[in-house]
This record gives C-alpha cells, sequence and structure tokens, in this order.
C-alpha cells in the first residue's frame, strides 16, 4: 500500500510537471523549474484538484518581450474547477522579476524604432534611483517607477538631439507593451535600482484562471 501511495506520487508530481512547466513556458517564452508545497502530500492535492503553493522560477534568458529578465513566481491556493468562463481560481501570486541592465540594454535596441541601434550600453545608480541609457555621447537618464499597477519609466534627463517628450512617449509604448502582456491580472507593486539593473515586485489576487479561447497558454490545464 505504501509502495502504491509512493508510486502515485511520483505518477502525479511527473504528470503536473508536464502540464504546468507547459503552461508557464508559454506564458514567460523561457525555460522554467517548478516546485511544489508538500502538505497536504502531492497526490491529495492533484486528485483534488487543489494546489496549496507552487514556486516557478525562470532560466533568466527572457519574460515575454523582456530580454534578460529573471522571474521567480509563487502561486497560492489554486483551484481548478471549470465553469463558463474559466479554469479556476489563484488565490494568491506573487512574482519578482530581476531585470538585468544588458537586457534593458538590448530590450530597448529592439524595440525603439530609429533609435534602437544607436544604443550602446545601460547603466544604474542605486543612490539615485535610475537608469541611464547611452547612445554614444548623448543619454537619457529614466526613474523606474509604479503607477497605478504598472512599471513605467520616467524620462528625467535627455542629454543630445531628441526632444524629452519624444523619448518619454516611445518608453511609455515599450513600457505599455510589457505591462498589456501580463496574464491572471498580475500588475507591479514596486520597484528598485539595483547595482545589476531592476527588481520589481508584482503581486495578484483572487485571479481566474483564462479558458484557451482567452489565453491559448492555458489550455493543457
Amino acid at each position: 500500500m505504501a509502495g502504491g501511495l509512493a508510486g502515485g506520487e511520483l505518477y502525479a508530481r511527473h504528470r503536473a510537471d508536464g502540464v504546468l512547466v507547459d503552461v508557464a513556458e508559454c506564458v514567460v517564452q523561457d525555460g522554467v523549474t517548478i516546485s511544489y508545497g508538500v502538505n497536504p502530500p502531492f497526490l491529495w492535492q492533484h486528485i483534488t484538484g487543489h494546489y496549496t503553493n507552487i514556486s516557478v522560477t525562470t532560466a533568466g534568458k527572457r519574460v515575454q518581450d523582456a530580454d534578460g529578465m529573471t522571474a521567480d513566481v509563487t502561486v497560492s491556493d489554486v483551484r481548478l474547477r471549470d465553469t463558463g468562463d474559466s479554469k479556476g481560481t489563484i488565490g494568491s501570486l506573487t512574482a519578482t522579476l530581476a531585470w538585468k541592465s544588458a537586457g534593458i540594454k538590448d530590450t530597448l535596441a529592439a524595440n525603439l524604432p530609429a533609435v534602437g541601434s544607436l544604443i550602446t550600453g545601460v547603466r544604474t545608480d542605486p543612490a539615485a534611483g535610475t537608469i541611464i541609457v547611452d547612445a554614444g555621447e548623448n543619454s537619457v537618464t529614466a526613474k523606474p517607477v509604479v503607477t497605478d499597477g504598472d512599471l513605467n519609466l520616467e524620462v528625467l534627463d535627455v542629454t543630445g538631439p531628441l526632444p524629452k517628450d519624444a523619448v518619454q512617449t516611445a518608453l511609455n509604448d515599450l513600457t505599455k507593451k510589457l505591462n498589456d502582456n501580463y496574464p491572471l491580472g498580475i500588475h507591479a507593486d514596486s520597484v528598485e535600482v539595483t547595482d545589476t539593473g531592476v527588481v520589481g515586485k508584482f503581486s495578484s489576487q483572487n485571479a481566474s484562471i483564462p479558458k484557451e479561447d482567452a489565453n491559448p497558454c492555458f489550455a493543457r490545464l
């Protein structure tokens, strides 16, 4: 009996791994590793469709369109229960997104029309809470801020021929694209500039798990 339960536990974990890894990798567009809470035993969680705690860590190549970003995500009180408009609910989700300076540079270069190719590097000033985008002898100083649940870049200073308003508009377009792509009602809570980049804290409460017609990444759940 004990052997059967142990075998069932391993099978349940293997099956859940296959499904949840596929879902998470589709959402973040990077490799992931997943671990589970052990209380109650995972086999019981799998049978009931009620998962107490799931942790997801990404490989660090990217999170969707943000190159060089790593996500550490914890979801709690996950209940898989198919209804007319959702596949279940997530009681709580918390995430730490760490975005390296080199990744910010690559993302800006790929997403800013005309001027992206001129960007030569991104530096941080943790004391001032700013990032500095270098483009040859020109630079843009911007402050990462959280506004109404969105992570934005507020332009403080521009050296060079580009108008400050034009730079702000371009960055607004990029950050809107990034913010709008987060699923499950995920929103930014805080942001910090570090020696290596930018770290944001994100969360969501009582989120509905979308059907595949709303988000194909969740089709296998």
